[in-house]
């Protein structure tokens, strides 16, 4: 749009602005003082009612211009000029903070608001593994069905996702407390370090754009509660925003699980992908055609009183999930080990039914059945020290429990009746372990845009 064709000087003739406005079509003028700043409004209205009143076309437009007429700011938000314009008002110029024209808006001519810089957020939600453990092993299932069943707590791996303007990638991760920066992607694939789970998923996603990545996570690294498929899903689903046809939620657990299985090696099962994405309590079958998730529709009531039977303790001790699993392996080739795979699968029915059903206490006794039955699985998933712990909780309370995860360290989850659960929780604090309260997720990993103009500022170095 010109707009000089909107504006003349304020001692400028009647017959001038009329040809203004002829030329410009939108039947408005604007009168400028000499100082540049807008002054006044004149409508074709206004100087024939000018004219019709015995003046002529010689007369100065400032004679019949308005000096107090409708204006806005450049960013005046448009519900504001939507509200003007439905008083009927036709056209409304923007001026800056020294009265200067810097642009017209009118009812036919309201532009769209140009697109802001955006980033990507998102949170993806820890598991707790109730029974099946080690069915979910491609090497298990391709030869007998596997079945496990989970749920999501309130703890999270986050992740912010920026765009950059050039192909340099910078990633930042609070949880390994160090950061990679490169030049472009190939760069970021070749640097050696801590970041190769975040490397494998770059490869699977193969971005076309230099980023930002920030990551943080409310759990320690190597709990058993999953947290490598937790920070891959967090990634991917920053960059499934940026996405047209986006993932939906099978395509990015097989994508967390192809990056963390095949490009970096780790040994593992399939459940943690689909539970921190799907989220909730969910029973998932596993098999060479498909893997299905099959969510559990628990009544509320049952719900949160299994929320308030559970105990999530820290033990302090890491692990090393795939060197576990690797054993398992090995250990598979053995009819014995299969042997008690097949019970954890037979026993994740029965608890699936125990919860859909509300027999809680029948729930908590299998939790001691599965974790019986897991530690025959590998001499690695359990410790003398981890036995020890495990005798307390049951002489303290807890009817059943079991590690998270891989085993060999991490977290406990202890189930424990009502009457006896401050008794339990005294116990494991005298032990000198850490409980973590919690909540169960139902969502599953989340993901949103946000316009960086509302939520961010840049802090200069002083």
């Amino acid at each position: 749009m010109r707009l000089n064709l909107f504006s003349i000087s304020e001692d400028a003739l009647l017959k001038d602005a009329l040809a203004k406005i002829e030329e410009n079509q939108h039947g408005f003028i604007l009168t400028i003082a000499a100082n540049g700043r807008v002054v006044g409004l004149a409508t074709d209205g206004d100087i024939r009612r000018k004219l019709l009143a015995g003046s002529s076309l010689t007369a100065s437009i400032a004679s019949c211009a308005n000096p107090d007429f409708v204006w806005a700011e450049k960013d005046t938000p448009r519900e504001f000029l939507l509200k003007k314009f439905d008083q009927s008002i036709r056209v409304i110029p923007l001026l800056d903070e020294h009265r200067c024209l810097t642009g017209i808006v009118s009812r036919d001519d309201l532009p769209l608001q140009a697109e802001e810089p955006v980033y990507a957020r998102a949170r993806s939600p820890v598991r707790i593994s109730f029974g099946g453990g080690g069915s979910d092993l491609t090497h298990y299932f391709s030869g007998d069905g596997g079945a496990v069943i989970n749920t999501t707590i309130s703890l999270y791996s986050h992740a912010t996702l920026r765009v950059r303007n050039d192909e340099k990638i910078l990633i930042h991760s609070c949880d390994l407390g160090e950061s990679l920066n490169a030049d472009d992607l190939s760069g970021a694939l070749r640097q050696k370090g801590r970041f190769g789970l975040i490397q494998a998923l770059l490869k699977s996603v193969d971005p076309d754009f230099g980023f930002e990545l920030y990551l943080h996570s409310d759990f320690p690294m190597n709990s058993g509660l999953g947290g490598s498929a937790v920070v891959s899903a967090a990634v991917l689903g920053c960059f499934n925003q940026f996405r047209r046809d986006q993932w939906d939620l099978h395509e990015l657990a097989e994508l967390a699980f192809q990056a963390e299985r095949l490009y970096l090696g780790v040994a593992g099962g399939w459940q943690d992908q689909y539970a921190t994405v799907f989220g909730g309590f969910n029973f998932m079958e596993f098999r060479m055609d498909q893997n299905i998730v099959h969510p559990l529709r628990i009544h509320p009531d049952t719900i949160l009183e299994l929320e308030e039977s559970l105990i999530l303790c820290d033990t302090g001790i890491t692990h090393d999930s795939g060197d576990i699993h690797q054993d398992q392996r090995q250990q598979m080739q053995k009819p014995n080990v299969r042997r008690h795979v097949q019970a954890n699968v037979d026993l994740s029915y029965r608890m699936r039914n125990q919860l859909l059903r509300g027999r809680l206490l029948e729930f908590g006794l299998s939790l001691h059945e599965a974790w019986q039955s897991k530690r025959e699985l590998s001499s690695k998933i359990s410790s003398r020290h981890l036995d020890q712990i495990y005798e307390s909780a049951l002489s303290h309370g807890a009817v059943g429990g079991k590690l998270l995860g891989a085993g060999g360290g991490g977290f406990f989850l202890f189930f424990v009746p009502p009457f006896r659960k401050n008794e339990l929780m005294t116990n494991l604090e005298a032990l000198g372990l850490k409980i973590r309260p919690f909540r169960f997720d139902q969502e599953g990993l989340r993901a949103w845009m946000a316009r960086e103009r509302n939520n961010h500022m840049e802090i200069g170095c002083v």
